[in-house]
């Protein structure tokens, strides 16, 4: 806590323990006598708040709770010699008052008493609601910084693997000294281009998340025959929407990776359907019949983080739906902003 608040608390608490002394004064006392008990009132009760305030957490540090009542005891017993030692020189000394008219009996002695236990309860009341506000703050932070770091992780392991793939395909093209080569070389640099500047922020503009699956399907079109096999339609616009970056490009990656080559044009459908406050991205694939979906889609390492992004981005905030058939597999993804 800012150092700026907990003066605040304290200073609020002051007056509220003014409020109470002045109080009774509007009741049944003598108004001369206000200022000058006032006076003693606020420094006792500021010495035996106090002095347990930052005494608090010597008094917790034993392991053995019988210690630390002991000790805790002992400071009360010297709060209280304190409290009397400022209050009877006070009354007799500086003010002059008759002493014979208030003397220093057991009325007096149990009265100081009960003030440095009601001062123990307030100083530890407000020490605990400091110390849990801090904690709770330390925890956030402690959570955030390990969201980050997970996020960090989980991103690292999916970049290298699309930057491999892409130049094992441009390997190919440039061995075979294919004219689609510099088009797979300009695609290559848009890809480079976002991984490396735009998906290191925590949200990119979904026109760029968009660019990017184009550029890499684009790059994965160039090694088929058939350019027919891919279909992307993008329903909505998507303009001023965001997305965390490097999202959506696994499912994709994962129907090139298991997509089967012998089925009638289109293989691969991906749709993107926009709104102003929800975004459904869906690929599908097919594979041959009677074969059961890769590990890797159904539910392998690269599926696990997408939905551990999921849940640290998009926590409640996101429905992610499997369905493999005897001959294709879906994924729907819905993201809602």
């Amino acid at each position: 806590m800012k150092l700026k608040y907990k003066i605040l608390i304290h200073v609020v608490f002051w007056l509220y323990i003014f409020n109470q002394a002045v109080f009774p004064y509007f009741l049944n006392k003598e108004v001369p006598y206000l200022v000058k008990d006032l006076i003693i009132h606020m420094l006792t009760g500021m010495v035996s708040f106090y002095g347990f305030y930052f005494s608090y957490k010597y008094l917790f540090r034993f392991e053995k709770k019988v210690y630390s009542v002991l000790v805790g005891l002992a400071l009360a017993a010297l709060l209280l010699v304190c409290r009397i030692g400022m209050e009877y020189p006070y009354w007799k000394y500086i003010i002059g008052y008759d002493m014979t008219k208030m003397p220093l009996n057991k009325e007096w002695i149990f009265n100081d008493i009960r003030l440095v236990m009601i001062f123990f309860i307030y100083s530890v009341l407000i020490r605990l609601a400091i110390n849990w506000y801090e904690n709770q703050k330390l925890q956030a932070d402690f959570i955030n910084q390990k969201q980050i770091s997970e996020l960090a992780l989980l991103r690292s392991q999916v970049n290298p693997h699309f930057f491999f793939n892409t130049l094992n395909n441009i390997y190919s093209l440039v061995y075979q000294k294919s004219d689609d080569a510099p088009e797979a070389l300009m695609k290559l640099s848009s890809i480079m281009r976002y991984m490396l500047y735009d998906a290191t922020t925590d949200k990119v503009l979904l026109e760029k998340e968009i660019e990017y699956l184009k550029s890499f399907i684009e790059l994965e079109k160039l090694r088929l025959r058939n350019k027919d096999y891919v279909t992307l339609q993008i329903n909505g616009t998507a303009e001023g929407i965001t997305i965390a970056p490097m999202l959506l490009i696994p499912f994709v990656e994962n129907a090139f990776k298991h997509a089967s080559r012998t089925v009638p044009s289109p293989g691969i459908m991906i749709s993107i359907d926009i709104l102003p406050m929800e975004i459904t991205f869906e690929v599908k694939n097919f594979i041959r019949k009677n074969q059961q979906a890769p590990k890797d889609q159904q539910g392998g390492i690269g599926l696990i983080n997408i939905r551990r992004r999921l849940e640290l981005l998009y926590p409640q905030k996101y429905s992610l739906d499997i369905t493999t058939t005897e001959d294709s597999f879906v994924v729907k993804l819905i993201i809602r902003n």
